[in-house]
């Protein structure tokens, strides 16, 4: 959707990248809808995004979605599959592995090219986001804790992104708008470390280019699900998606006003992103912020 200038600033949302949490699918599919619909009426919408260029992926796994598995059709975790391994020691088998297919987490052949679906998103992230200025993703996930996280790069190593001056003035952005949303914003590496993650991969390609390129994972916080429903833990589907029809419509309901701000954070970001004699001391706060322990 939206304007097919390439000098306008573009955002991605995708989901399903692993097929058994169908829930990151039905997220950017039910806002997908929204727009669409809103499209037909609503003129601030229409006439916000033509500047700005709008892209849904809802199913980039399709196989894993279908057969219910994290893994794309071969076996192989996609957001384990990319060629860059973790610096530090991530946690055994869930960090990613060469051991078996038919293990969870398996990163496929060492040496091998990545499989079809991330070659694909990275055709797609090459094309549509590493000629512009500035592009942001939203990849939306389910499955860790009791809070929603947002996660930034890096997975693979407990240094600072380079772009944690833009990281942290957009996590400001989003606090002093919507100062009620109980995000958990931080890097990936707090939580745990991996190899193989695709937004690492891609993230760092970007750094040889005149881009901004900011990729976020939205992880779902699926253990409140569990909590308030036990009778999940029955079903692989349960542990990784609401099941009850109206949680799942909650669900559904309660992202909207984070991915709506994307749209306006990414068509406005020359407003907020730190001009060059504002990045050092945006750099020093988020330092600070997410790293004093480690300084």
């Amino acid at each position: 959707m939206g304007s097919n200038r390439a000098s306008d600033p573009c955002l991605i949302y995708i989901g399903g990248i692993h097929g058994l949490e169908r829930i990151g699918s039905e997220v950017v599919l039910a806002f997908m809808q929204t727009l669409i619909e809103r499209s037909n009426w609503d003129e601030s919408l229409t006439n916000g995004l033509e500047n700005l260029r709008l892209i849904f992926v809802p199913a980039l796994n399709p196989v894993g979605l279908a057969h219910n598995t994290r893994s794309n059709g071969n076996g192989i975790d996609l957001m384990r599959n990319a060629p860059i391994d973790a610096e530090d020691r991530p946690p055994f088998l869930a960090g990613g592995h060469r051991l078996h297919r038919k293990i969870p987490w398996y990163r496929g052949r060492k040496g091998a090219p990545m499989e079809t679906e991330a070659q694909a998103l990275e055709k797609l992230i090459e094309q549509e986001c590493f000629g512009r200025r500035f592009s942001l993703v939203l990849d939306c996930h389910s499955g860790f804790g009791f809070q929603d996280r947002l996660w930034f790069p890096y997975a693979y190593s407990q240094r600072p992104m380079e772009h944690l001056a833009e990281i942290y003035a957009l996590k400001e952005l989003l606090t002093r708008t919507y100062p009620h949303l109980d995000y958990v914003f931080e890097p990936q590496s707090l939580s745990y470390t991996s190899h193989g993650d695709l937004w690492d991969y891609f993230y760092q390609k970007s750094l040889a280019l005149n881009t901004t390129f900011l990729p976020l994972t939205m992880e779902m916080g699926s253990w409140r699900w569990i909590k308030k429903n036990p009778r999940q833990l029955v079903s692989l589907t349960g542990i990784f998606n609401p099941i009850i029809p109206h949680r799942l419509t909650r669900v559904l309901r309660r992202h909207i006003i984070l991915m709506e701000f994307l749209i306006r954070a990414t068509r406005a970001w020359q407003q907020w992103v730190p001009a060059i004699d504002q990045r050092n001391h945006m750099r020093e706060k988020a330092l600070e912020h997410w790293y004093a322990e480690s300084r």
